[in-house]
């Protein structure tokens, strides 16, 4: 799993917090960010550069010829999506927590408000004697 990631040599891929990407000349320069140790200020990073692809494409116009277009690398674009497994799964871990975390919230309400209904009820039995 995270083959093209280990290629790399990010052998923790479990360990990458984030990542940032962007484009310099005709290079994309991707920049991976890993989780910080506990008294560390600073997050560890790799940077990796990639030449972006050249392409010959047929222009728009017809008769026009062609036109030259620079995309992304298709090896960067396999890393990227494996990237992307790995933050959008800490993504659904917090969205996770934080329903976890309402739930308790209203079902702490809920039992409150019923407790107060049964302490009502309570009182006006004993004050019906």
């Amino acid at each position: 799993m995270y083959d093209n990631l280990k290629s790399l040599g990010i052998n923790n891929p479990e360990d990458i917090d984030r990542y940032s990407l962007r484009q310099e000349a005709n290079n994309d320069i991707l920049k991976i960010y890993f989780r910080k140790d506990k008294g560390e200020f600073f997050a560890k990073s790799v940077k990796f550069k990639y030449p972006r692809q050249r392409k010959t494409i047929a222009a728009d116009n017809a008769g026009q010829g062609y036109k030259e277009i620079h995309e992304i690398s298709p090896n960067l674009r396999y890393i990227i999506d494996e990237l992307d497994k790995i933050c959008q799964r800490d993504q659904v871990e917090v969205d996770l927590k934080r329903k976890i975390l309402e739930d308790l919230r209203h079902l702490d309400s809920v039992v409150s408000n019923k407790i107060a209904e049964i302490e009502a009820d309570l009182e006006k039995l004993t004050s019906g004697r």
